[in-house]
């Protein structure tokens, strides 16, 4: 009786879960959905904005919401998104850059329950531009907005934009911006840098009697850009050109007519290959996570990642831990909690943990927290830290043995790599 109990319980499950599933396609096939990039909005009954989403695809990215395996490859968070949307509606943008720039306004501007929830600003990133006679752009954590705030750091902030959740693919956003309106940065405090920058035309020339004039142009065109004001700024700039083209100022006029054409001819390449997840329907999807310090000092995490047998290096992520404490249970548990915080990110079939028994239980407990079935495996090393043997389903050991070891390897190499450079960084300072 028990046993015919359970097998009427599965039908019933299954039976929801297809009812579901063909009302998703008929959700998305209604979008009617370009293949360009742009800024999508799922809706819910009441056309209340629940989540915005950015994409070099707009097809493929929401297409991507209504896989059969939903349920196992989105965080419950935003499968419970997925259940509430009764319409999706988008707006295209003419490069991936300025659907980056339009999705933290809007985001900023309707604040979607499913964007801002148990999100920790601090960590995020934001561009700021500083409040100087030649102010200088850079990128800057959260948290350090707070110290800023406080007047222990020796620049104000005039403008800030953000946060932004990827702060790699802020910083490609900014190398593209500064090619078409060359600004200073954070290392143009430094006159052997600021010489650098100049000479390849990254920089502004300060030193002309209209250099001020000039670059506060220059500063005003970034923000009317950050603030996704594009069709204003190619106004100004167009009357500017043909003001200079009157007064026969023809070299004038020619620097803003190719200002022009760059910012309607954006190259964003970089930024594409960055944002777009290169993820197959049936891709098998393996995350490794190791953790490096010095007795407790400068602790960083790292994630690596791979589909099927590939390792997939663009798609790993650092993790500055918060706590300075010689204790890998407690940094797991701060690094998995962080990275299931984005669940804008793919989810993995496998997760691949280096250490023992309590660094695999603390992944089973993060997940079991927040409600996520994924299988663990920890590879258990020896004193030359080579594999010594393996803890988890045996079958997908068996399996899934080379690349386990392999993206651990990685996860090593690559926690080791960034642990050397942070120490390095802050030996520097203290000198």
């Amino acid at each position: 009786m028990l046993l015919t109990t359970h097998v009427a319980n599965f039908i019933y499950i299954d039976t929801i879960l297809l009812m579901f599933s063909q009302q998703l396609i008929k959700l998305f096939n209604r979008a009617k959905l370009p293949d360009t990039p742009g800024v999508y909005f799922f809706k819910d009954a009441e056309n209340k904005i629940l989540y915005i989403g950015r994409a070099t695809s707009l097809y493929d990215r929401v297409r991507s919401y209504f896989r059969d395996d939903l349920i196992h490859t989105r965080g419950p968070l935003l499968v419970d998104m997925i259940f509430q949307c009764k319409k999706i509606d988008f707006k295209e943008t003419d490069s991936v850059l300025e659907a980056i720039i339009l999705e933290n306004n809007l985001i900023k501007e309707y604040q979607p329950y499913y964007n801002t929830k148990e999100k920790d600003n601090k960590s995020w990133n934001y561009v700021i531009i500083t409040d100087e006679e030649f102010p200088r752009i850079f990128l800057v954590r959260g948290r350090t907005l707070d110290i800023v705030k406080s007047g222990l750091l020796k620049f104000k902030i005039k403008e800030k934009f953000g946060p932004y959740p990827q702060g790699s693919l802020l910083r490609e956003a900014l190398r593209i911006i500064r090619k078409i309106f060359p600004f200073r940065d954070a290392k143009s405090s430094i006159s052997y840098q600021e010489s650098f920058y100049k000479a390849i035309g990254l920089s502004p020339d300060t030193s002309s009697p209209e250099a001020k004039k000039e670059y506060n142009k220059t500063i005003r065109n970034i923000i009317l850009f950050f603030k996704g004001k594009k069709d204003e700024l190619i106004n100004i700039l167009t009357k500017e050109m043909n003001e200079f083209a009157k007064k026969m100022e023809f070299e004038k006029a020619e620097n803003i007519k190719n200002t022009l054409y760059s910012l309607k001819h954006i190259q964003d390449i970089a930024l594409i290959k960055e944002n777009e997840v290169s993820v197959k329907k049936d891709s098998f999807r393996i995350e490794a996570y190791d953790i490096a310090h010095m007795s407790g000092k400068n602790n960083v995490g790292v994630m690596t990642v791979a589909y099927d047998n590939e390792i997939e290096k663009m798609e790993y992520r650092k993790f500055r831990l918060s706590e300075e404490i010689n204790d890998d249970v407690f940094n797991m548990k701060e690094i998995l909690t962080r990275r299931f915080a984005h669940t804008e990110w793919q989810f993995p079939n496998l997760i691949v943990i280096d250490g023992g028994i309590g660094q695999r239980n603390a992944a089973i407990e993060i997940l079991k927290k927040i409600d996520i079935n994924i299988p663990v495996i920890s590879v258990v090393k020896n004193e030359k830290h080579k594999a010594k043997y393996f803890l988890g389903d045996e079958k997908i050991i068996n399996k899934y043995k080379e690349i386990i070891l392999k993206i651990n390897m990685e996860a090593h190499r690559f926690a080791i790599n960034y642990h050397k450079n942070l120490r390095k960084r802050n030996f520097l300072k203290r000198l």
